[in-house]
């Protein structure tokens, strides 16, 4: 951890940063991303050989699902460039940017979904039981290599990318599973019934990623921080009389941002600055902060910026 410190003739300015250790997401977003066209590739071919709608359709799905996941690469790896004079925060908010894409791209697909099932359900259509078979055993055994990949992923982004990839291998679980049925009753709207239940499903969980990633956006106190607590914590302080201007906020989801004024009393000497300095970055330390500023303010001054 590098800190600064500054002295006027009234303040005392301390800046922190502090760097966490990422996991290797970019690598994870790219397997995913080329796993999921190549397969969309196919699906198009086998879909119209198998003449399954079913499989038409989810091959639409996840073409929509491949072009997200591009779009995620490309903003994860864009999210690792160091910072420079136009983005001084660096560019982790770009990985943000690509859950928002995803959520909303997830979204659209989950109601084109529903609507083609809607269709299935007045108009069903028979289909080669055993080619669909075949296509969703290697369906659910390429989305869930690619989910398992995913599954353990920190940043909203990946999380969100993860849902992608875990309602393509729920589907195709649905159509293994309405295949077999059909090989040995001929019973149309199984497939369509299924398939609402888990986009219905898969829907309701990007609702509340969307709803994450969006409160993320608007700067909310990250939910794993309690800003009340650090405060608590500070206050305890010796020499520390109050805070104020104490915000909280996050880049992207797994890194976070803190700032602060803290009124200090009876200073006699600075040292004691240096002492409740000390102290502060102790406390600051224990918690995921990627960036930490913090504004101490002497008895007699008076903050110039208001609430």
């Amino acid at each position: 951890m590098e800190s600064s410190l500054q002295q006027g003739p009234h303040e005392i300015d301390l800046m922190g940063h502090q760097h966490n250790h990422q996991h290797d997401s970019g690598k994870n977003l790219r397997l995913a991303f080329f796993l999921n066209l190549g397969f969309t590739i196919l699906e198009f071919i086998g879909g119209m050989y198998v003449n399954s709608v079913a499989i038409i359709s989810d091959a639409v799905h996840d073409l929509g699902d491949s072009l997200s996941l591009g779009t995620s690469w490309y903003l994860d790896k864009k999210s690792k460039e160091k910072s420079n004079a136009a983005f001084s925060f660096g560019y982790r908010r770009f990985s943000l940017l690509g859950a928002l894409i995803n959520s909303l791209v997830l979204i659209g697909g989950s109601i084109y979904v529903i609507y083609e099932a809607v269709g299935r359900l007045f108009e069903p259509e028979h289909s080669d039981a055993d080619g669909m078979i075949i296509f969703a055993i290697i369906g659910v055994a390429v989305n869930g290599y690619a989910a398992y990949k995913l599954s353990s992923g920190k940043s909203m982004n990946e999380k969100v990318v993860s849902w992608h990839l875990l309602e393509d291998v729920l589907g195709w679980v649905a159509v293994l599973v309405v295949a077999i049925v059909l090989k040995f009753q001929d019973i149309h709207y199984l497939d369509p019934a299924l398939s609402l239940l888990i986009t219905i499903y898969i829907l309701w969980n990007v609702v509340k990623r969307l709803k994450e990633t969006l409160f993320i956006f608007l700067q909310g106190v990250p939910k794993d921080i309690d800003l009340q607590e650090i405060k608590n914590k500070i206050l305890e302080i010796n020499k520390v009389a109050s805070m104020h201007h104490t915000h909280i906020w996050s880049l992207e989801g797994e890194h976070h941002v803190f700032t602060a004024h803290i009124k200090l009393q009876y200073i006699e000497k600075f040292g004691e600055v240096l002492e409740v300095k000390k102290q502060v970055k102790n406390i600051l330390k224990t918690y995921s902060f990627e960036h930490y500023t913090i504004e101490t303010e002497l008895d007699e001054e008076t903050c110039e910026l208001t609430e």
